[in-house]
């Protein structure tokens, strides 16, 4: 950040990502109208910036471009500059985003956009340093040039960018509508296996992203067709990820992804939503395997997020830089020099053969502490334990070093798949204090980012709530407080699933042509409507409400719920054949829906230590395709099929039903350990 005495309109917005741009000689706006009208009334057109606070290449961007004098005066004098934190305006990134992709074939941050005073796009592209280099053209000429064409050939740049506007309206606005069937989901595995890195585990070839819900999808189709190889990739990417460098083995939580095949070499940066879906992912695998490793893995993830991610009033911040000191992972990094100073040289000796930490380093000269060279099972207790009381050492060591910035805003999103995750690891696990804390982050959404008239807000920071939520905010909402339901089976959770739920079909559903717009009916109007269906780093909106719209109409028995999922399949089904690895998650409902489903009523009987031996065995084993229910009074009122679910002389009772039809009761342990 340039510490000029003159800041800039960015200086009143509460958004980490806009405020380290405050004082830029660059004068921007935030996105309003009064920079539109600015631009409008001085016939300029609008450079648009868009990136987030913890993006290591918006940083080079900012060094290079927008602290120069040369580009500000540039800027200032042909142009109207807005800077987007895509984080907190989802909606305009998502658009401007699709822009880039169609024209260049590829996209990123910071996404760099010049459009007309109206919104509408004629350049696109990502990072652009100052002057050329890398192959790429630089800033200052890019910015001659489009003031030029905007000068001298107005009506030949406006005219070719109508046209690709309205090939983009044309394609996201038209699905193809295909009959799905079974073989989708084997043809989706085939697929994985394909793309599978059979030597380090992962999909495809550097950069690697975890994309957890790709091994949910493989979890899910192992429960359904008892394929060990399903399971052995999901092993084979969990561990690699877990010994690589992506794993910050002295403090723990994950990075973002992967720069090299074998996970040694991150990109530092460690956002909120991936340790949560991995989280989920180690959950699930501890689940299905009881292996000590993957509850290791998440107990030290969760213990990550708790301590330096939890805002003091119950939920989460959105992510860590990857740079400190303007040096990307020098937080993370280590010479071998240092770690014998700190731990002595004998020790410092045992902990470098483990966590293969040499003299000349693995990272510019430097280590990054990781396990890809050290077997896992072989470690005996005793070196297990020297090995966790040398990390101890060097943690509150690494503690004193400059810290990279955190991004402290709140995101509904993102703090939703948190809750999932502590909701779902705190019952797997038996960790009581996990479902606590997933309790006091939803009751801070709730609380802060919820009006009075229930309409949910994307963003929290520094007292204040911004921006009408979208489809993701909905969703992944509704799944947390699915998820709260099955770990505390508070009623309250799922009733808040069902009004949230009926709210996001009234705000964002397609009546015509069907399908979940990303931006609800009372949102601000944008050039072009976007429908997400396609999973990247997180599962889409879309996806996710479709997930939940299964579980919820299995229990509620709701019709209109029904309609609605049969409209939303047969609407992205073109797009879910054509990419189906883009849409494993929305495979993931599918399975649930059409394959295999079941829902699970416990009622309580007179004896307390059976009740909790009954739901001990329920929440221990892996059975996604389940929906748990306890009945009470309270339960019958929202679901209505309990009402004919009896208690059998007094003792706790478990219905096992499927396609709306029930086994007989259950009533003991050794039965339903049978039968379950």
């Amino acid at each position: 950040m340039n510490l000029n005495s003159k800041h800039n309109r960015l200086i009143n917005e509460k958004s980490p990502y806009l405020l380290q741009h405050a004082y830029n000689p660059v004068n921007w706006y935030p996105w309003e109208e009064e920079a539109f009208d600015k631009a409008k009334s001085e016939d300029k057109p609008i450079f648009l910036s868009i990136g987030y606070s913890t993006c290591h290449w918006c940083h080079v961007m900012e060094r290079e471009s927008f602290e120069d004098e040369e580009i500000a005066k540039l800027l200032n004098d042909n142009f109207i500059s807005i800077k987007v934190d895509r984080e907190e305006r989802p909606n305009i990134d998502n658009i401007y985003m699709t822009f880039c992709q169609a024209v260049t074939g590829s996209g990123g941050w910071p996404l760099t956009i010049i459009m007309t005073p109206d919104k509408k796009p004629f350049f696109a592209g990502t990072y652009f340093p100052k002057d050329d280099m890398y192959g790429l053209r630089g800033l200052m000429y890019i910015l001659k040039e489009m003031s030029n064409q905007w000068k001298n050939n107005r009506e030949g740049i406006l005219n070719s960018s109508e046209k690709l506007l309205k090939d983009i309206t044309q394609y996201i606005s038209v699905s193809q509508r295909e009959d799905l069937n079974k073989e989708v989901i084997k043809e989706c595995f085939e697929s994985l296996k394909e793309s599978y890195d059979p030597i380090y585990g992962g999909f495809y070839d550097a950069p690697k992203f975890p994309t957890s819900h790709k091994l949910m999808f493989l979890l899910r189709y192992y429960k359904l067709y008892k394929d060990e190889e399903a399971l052995n990739i999901v092993e084979k990417t969990l561990k690699s990820m877990y010994k690589g460098g992506i794993f910050d083995h002295i403090g723990y939580g994950f990075s973002r992804y992967s720069t090299d095949d074998k996970w040694l070499v991150p990109h530092f940066e460690k956002m909120l939503y991936d340790n949560a879906m991995l989280i989920i992912a180690y959950a699930e695998m501890y689940q299905i395997t009881k292996e000590e490793l993957y509850k290791e893995i998440v107990e030290k993830t969760v213990s990550y997020v708790i301590r330096d991610m939890k805002d003091k009033d119950g939920a989460f911040y959105s992510a860590e830089d990857a740079d400190s000191e303007g040096v990307e992972g020098k937080f993370y990094l280590w010479t071998l020099e240092e770690i014998e100073d700190i731990l002595g040289k004998e020790d410092a000796k045992l902990f470098s053969k483990y966590y293969g930490i040499t003299e000349e380093g693995n990272f510019d000269g430097k280590n990054i502490p990781n396990l890809i060279e050290t077997s896992l099972e072989d470690l005996e207790p005793g070196v297990k334990d020297k090995l966790e009381e040398y990390r101890k050492v060097l943690f509150i060591n690494r503690e004193k070093r400059i810290h990279p910035h955190k991004d402290t805003k709140i995101l509904t999103s993102w703090n939703g798949l948190m809750i999932v995750a502590l909701a779902y690891s705190g019952r797997v696990l038996k960790r009581d204090d996990y479902i606590e804390s997933a309790e006091e982050a939803l009751k801070f959404i709730i609380e802060k980012l919820v009006d009075k008239n229930g309409r949910i807000y994307v963003r929290y920071r520094d007292g204040e709530r911004a921006h009408k939520g979208h489809l993701e905010d909905y969703s992944f909402l509704i799944w947390a407080l699915i998820e709260l339901y099955e770990s505390t089976f508070k009623t309250e959770y799922i009733k808040k699933a069902l009004k949230i739920n009926s709210d996001m079909i009234e705000l964002f559903w397609d009546e015509e042509n069907h399908g979940f717009f990303h931006t609800g009916k009372d949102g601000e109007e944008l050039i072009l409507k976007i429908k997400e269906s396609y999973d990247s780093a997180i599962p889409s909106g879309n996806s996710v409400a479709m997930y939940n719209m299964v579980r919820l109409s299995k229990i509620t028995e709701d019709s209109k719920l029904n309609k609605i999922i049969q409209q939303n399949l047969s609407y992205f089904s073109g797009r879910i054949k054509r990419t189906l690895e883009a849409h494993t998650f929305f495979l993931i409902s599918y399975m649930h829906y059409v394959l295999e489903s079941q829902e699970v009523v416990i009622i309580k009987g007179e004896d307390e230590d059976i009740f909790k031996g009954m739901i001990k065995i329920i929440k221990e084993k892996y059975n996604p395709f389940s929906m748990n229910i306890l009945k009470d009074k309270e339960a019958e009122e929202v679901m209505p099929e309990l009402k004919d679910k009896t208690s059998i002389e007094n003792n706790t009772t478990v219905y096992i039903c499927k396609n709306f039809a029930c086994d007989s009761p259950i009533t003991s342990i050794e039965d339903l350990i049978d039968r379950y």
